[in-house]
């Protein structure tokens, strides 16, 4: 089978061809769940195999491994496997599939012009001294999540690829629709390097796990009609246990794998559920699935979860459900985490914008919605995720009662709208007004403006650094923007009827 490259993906070949000519050694390539990376992959290493050069795709884990090089038979590209004991072993191949432990353990880097590092978020100390130490070899890394900190220091570019929503549009992925269930309550779990326990998490998760189980039995006939291949985040290996226990009793066939497991098993688990004609209901996952897992027939996902910072697992975790397939219109996401709340602005503004650029400070433990704002997030009648500048749920179509409005200094303003604003949330806005300017090369007192014209003070005390805008806050200052234009537009009909 020849490898042809779709359009979108041909665009970003280049755009890395000319980032090279542009003096990047190192790139980073974003690109979301659905795009096909691995496919560039293996066009930019078999280009640089045709061209007399040597390239390497360095991978994680032994699954990921096989599956790139069933990929390259598939294609009938010749290469060789560097990982212990592999039966594709040939050092005179062009290009190479490395296993990073192999690769670390052996502390012999292959000779080689090309080196494409996929899911480079996850960095390995000794991977990045590679990088580091041979400044002839050019490298590419994969990643639909670049989130860690220290990236920046590793990659002087960024190349977008696509965004998930053009992806959508595209029909590539399958849109979500997003209920939001009962949650498992957090109030109180102490946090270790800003991630909740483990342990704790597991234990608040069992506490709901028959919340689960209904609210799915409940949708799945709901919206599908009968039992839906379904992929569980469970919150941990007891949790994971019991969701079986309580599927089963229901007449459900859940099978729940973990990273206590062998890989054998687990891959066996994961073979059978992939079959068309699989017995399987759904496959519960502790820690696992949310890389290198691809079946796309699966349409519904429940996040069980919660993540106090982990923007990253969220999006992978969701990329699972989001696959496209010929029997899909869209993936149901059952959220029982708080995640999807959680992260909506930064899921949001990724959704739509992609990533350009590398925030080097790393993932930052979410503020926790307040009760208010949980409740103004989903619909009352259904529970579907409430989308935003509506009146009515998409879902079940429930029209909501019109808020009161007041008066204030010849503005129409909602009541209560940001009287008892925090100073956390007051911080935020400004910060992300300065983004905004900063963006547009506004003066920083136009920040400062349109802070006032929303909270009716100064930023007096709050500190003057840039984050990056939520989707809210952009359509803020659009509103604000498109209000100015029309009072300016007015005015000067009427100065010229003055004259």
């Amino acid at each position: 089978m020849e490898l042809i490259l779709r359009e979108h993906q041909e665009g970003v070949v280049e755009k890395l061809r000319q980032g090279f000519r542009d003096g990047h050694r190192c790139q980073l390539l974003y690109a979301p769940t659905g795009f096909g990376k691995t496919e560039v992959a293996i066009y930019l290493m078999k280009a640089t195999a045709d061209n007399y050069h040597k390239a390497a795709m360095i991978l994680d884990r032994i699954v990921l491994i096989d599956q790139t090089s069933k990929r390259l038979d598939k294609y009938s590209i010749a290469h060789g496997v560097l990982q212990a004991q592999h039966k594709r072993q040939d050092k005179t191949r062009r290009i190479q599939i490395c296993s990073s432990q192999t690769i670390e353990r052996r502390n012999n880097f292959p000779d080689i012009d090309l080196l494409i590092v996929d899911e480079c978020h996850i960095t390995r100390s000794e991977i990045t001294k590679i990088i580091k130490n041979n400044d002839k070899i050019k490298v590419i890394g994969l990643t639909a999540t670049p989130f860690t900190k220290g990236l920046g220091s590793i990659y002087s570019n960024v190349v977008c690829a696509s965004t998930t929503e053009s992806l959508v549009d595209g029909e590539w992925l399958c849109p979500l629709k997003v209920y939001i269930s009962k949650e498992i309550d957090m109030a109180g779990v102490k946090k270790i390097a800003g991630e909740w326990s483990p342990d704790q998490v597991t234990e608040r998760g069992m506490q709901i796990t028959g919340d689960i189980v209904a609210e799915w039995a409940k949708k799945t006939y709901e919206v599908f009609g009968k039992p839906m291949k379904t992929i569980v985040f469970c919150a941990g290996v007891k949790h994971g246990e019991d969701l079986v226990e309580q599927f089963a009793r229901k007449g459900f066939n859940f099978v729940s794998i973990s990273y206590k497991d062998s890989g054998e098993y687990k891959q066996e688990v994961i073979d059978d559920f992939a079959r068309l004609d699989t017995n399987i209901h759904g496959l519960i996952a502790t820690d696992i699935l949310t890389r290198g897992f691809d079946v796309p027939d699966v349409c519904i996902g429940i996040s069980a979860r919660p993540f106090s910072k982990s923007l990253s697992s969220h999006i992978q975790q969701m990329g699972r459900v989001m696959r496209s397939h010929p029997t899909k219109q869209f993936g149901l996401w059952l959220d029982h985490s708080g995640n999807y709340i959680r992260f909506r602005d930064d899921w949001e503004r990724i959704y739509s914008e992609g990533v350009k650029a590398l925030d080097d400070t790393g993932e930052k433990t979410k503020r926790e919605p307040t009760e208010k704002e949980k409740k103004e997030q989903k619909c009352p009648a259904c529970s579907a995720l409430w989308p935003r500048s509506s009146s009515s749920c998409a879902s079940c179509g429930y029209v909501r009662p019109k808020k009161q409005i007041e008066t204030v200094s010849g503005e129409l303003v909602e009541l209560g709208f940001d009287k008892n604003a925090k100073k956390d949330d007051k911080q935020k806005f400004y910060s992300e007004l300065i983004y905004i300017a900063n963006e547009k090369n506004y003066n920083i007192n136009w920040a400062s403006h349109i802070y006032k014209q929303k909270f009716g003070v100064w930023p007096r005390g709050l500190q003057e650094y840039p984050r990056i805008a939520s989707l809210e806050t952009q359509k803020y200052v659009k509103h604000r923007t498109i209000a100015f234009s029309k009072r300016l537009k007015k005015m000067k009909v009427n100065n010229a009827g003055v004259r």
